[in-house]
């Protein structure tokens, strides 16, 4: 990994309309503490879209700006994180055309996701490049800013595991520059003599004994250095590594806690599954959805008791309520103490004191379009001044630059 890498966060969310509270428990709360953590990138991934929604294009237009209203509504700072739309940073396609150069099929195929979603989306005709070849664009997205971190769930590891061995494919064909070894002699001593010599002994250390401690020390040297350059930094890794100049660093996934929000039924909170509550809903309609939400179905009158495990109320309780209030929820049911309606106002009033907030900025952000698009105009330039300098890199090291 470059030392530039090790606190750049990157991170992308299809638009898919107005967001819930799934969305907000599983990765925008993570999101809001992340950005005072590390240089955030948060784009909204409308080519990733199409890969399995080519053929309804008609509402992305307005889901792109429910998504970034939401993403300010919850706190996501433009101050301090960068927001953007993909397309709107084209250099994600070229890198993308570029890696497809040198990825073997093989690797695409084998993803997990790639026959998982052929399997559940049977209605659709996924027989596409652009399905296929959708874990490569999610690559070029990380790889094209250079990204330290990229938070996933579980089942993306997979993803940024191909992210990782593109890049370190890419570096190995191409990161070979001419007169490698003689550059980074050169760059060691930039360092200063004692320096130097640390760092000689470090990679000596780790060459030939394979010291996983004494890789730790060398990236630790170089990180603390202020005299030489970023492209001296990355020739010094990679020369530390024994491989050739880092041009594209390997991600690292930052594993994100799952969602432990529930839908209305029990089961994940899901579009797919209508049993969302939106993140800036109206209360009225979500104080309807949660007071008709099933409950224990073994409590057909009010005076039988019943089971919170059974009761998908009882999961919303184990996220808002306190334990004297999870206390009095399960005294309750298993006695028949209180009756379902009883049981769910203390999640009613805490959903909705949640969702008061974001419902407010919400309607700030809805009144002032023109500061959600030059939030957005500006993510992007921001962006692709990024996007630029690495796609510079990477036509320098292919031989792609004509002078």
């Amino acid at each position: 990994m470059t030392i530039a890498a090790n606190r750049r966060v990157l991170s992308g969310m299809r638009p898919t309309g107005q967001l819930h509270l799934g969305h907000y428990h599983g990765v925008l709360k993570n999101w809001v503490q992340l950005q005072h953590e590390y240089e955030c990138f948060f784009f909204v991934a409308d080519w990733h879209a199409l890969t399995t929604s080519y053929d309804d294009t008609a509402i992305i237009g307005q889901t792109v700006y429910d998504i970034v209203v939401d993403w300010l509504s919850v706190g996501i700072n433009p101050g301090e994180a960068t927001l953007f739309v993909q397309s709107r940073v084209p250099e994600h396609a070229e890198l993308h055309l570029l890696l497809s150069m040198i990825t073997p099929i093989s690797w695409l195929e084998r993803v997990p996701s790639y026959k998982d979603q052929q399997e559940k989306l049977r209605e659709r005709d996924l027989s596409t490049y652009g399905f296929l070849g959708y874990p490569l664009l999610q690559a070029a997205d990380i790889l094209i800013y250079k990204g330290g971190h990229v938070p996933v769930g579980e089942d993306q590891v997979a993803h940024i595991e191909m992210a990782r061995e593109v890049a370190r494919r890419f570096n190995h064909l191409y990161g070979r520059e001419p007169g490698f070894e003689d550059k980074a002699e050169a760059a060691a001593k930039k360092m200063g003599r004692k320096n130097a010599k640390l760092y000689f002994e470090i990679r000596r250390t780790y060459q030939e004994g394979g010291d996983l401690e004494a890789l730790a020390k060398g990236r630790a040297l170089l990180e603390a250095q202020q005299n030489i350059s970023l492209g001296d930094r990355e020739r010094l890794l990679g020369y530390l590594e024994g491989g050739g100049k880092v041009i594209l660093p390997e991600p690292q996934a930052l594993l994100t806690p799952e969602s432990k929000m529930p839908g209305l039924d029990g089961e994940k909170m899901s579009k797919s599954y209508h049993n969302t509550i939106g993140l800036r809903e109206a209360p009225e309609s979500v104080t309807q959805k949660l007071r008709t939400m099933p409950t224990d179905p073994a409590r057909v009158r009010r005076s039988d008791p019943g089971d919170p495990q059974k009761c998908p109320v009882w999961r919303f309780h184990e996220i808002y309520s306190s334990d004297d209030t999870r206390q009095w929820a399960r005294e309750g049911c298993t006695t028949a103490g209180i009756g379902c309606l009883d049981c769910k106002q203390p999640v009613i009033d805490a959903v909705l004191r949640e969702q008061q907030p974001i419902r407010e900025r919400s309607v700030e952000f809805l009144n002032d379009p023109d500061t959600v698009r030059a939030i957005i105009d500006e993510g992007c330039e921001a962006a692709r001044d990024v996007a630029r300098d690495t796609l510079d890199d990477v036509r320098q090291a292919m031989s792609l630059v004509y002078r």
